[in-house]
């Protein structure tokens, strides 16, 4: 298990690298420990996120069958979350949006057939399920993200000395 968290944190800081690197070379004046919190909250942050989308697939799924599957639930293993990681690692702007698309997809694919052999739902069902968490969990986080952005917008700016 530890082997997955670790792989969870490392797709979750390269999906913040993607995002926060950018800013830091339009914005020059930002302090390296501003960039450095940035990066590991925003890894953690993706992390987390990342680490939900099984269980929250889980959840819709039982929402629609009638009586609850037995069983612990929908869980990462190493072989589902190496391809996020590679999804991650490219998502950096402009080094390959659609493989980083078409990688989720792949992903997602793998959720939605392990989804549909352990709860009984048909694969498309459990397709819906995977696309819907993971659908929920990203405008979520991009709400978030946005909230933290016009927050951070309005402080007064840091005087370089």
């Amino acid at each position: 298990m530890s082997l997955v968290v670790v792989l969870l944190l490392f797709a979750g800081v390269s999906e913040a690298a993607g995002r926060i690197l950018p800013l830091a070379v339009r914005r020059p004046g930002m302090s390296r420990t501003l960039v450095a919190g940035s990066l590991v909250a925003g890894g953690l942050v993706e992390g987390a996120v990342l680490a939900l989308w099984p269980s929250a697939a889980w959840t819709l799924a039982e929402l629609l069958l009638s009586a609850p599957p037995p069983g612990a639930g929908l869980v990462w293993t190493p072989g589902l979350v190496a391809p996020l990681v590679l999804a991650a690692v490219l998502a950096f702007p402009l080094l390959g949006p659609f493989l980083h698309l078409l990688l989720f997809v792949g992903v997602g694919a793998q959720l939605a057939s392990r989804l549909a052999m352990e709860t009984g739902l048909g694969w498309w069902s459990a397709a819906g399920c995977v696309a819907l968490a993971g659908t929920g969990l990203g405008v979520t986080v991009e709400a978030v993200r946005r909230v933290v952005v016009r927050i951070s917008a309005t402080e007064a700016p840091e005087s370089i000395a």
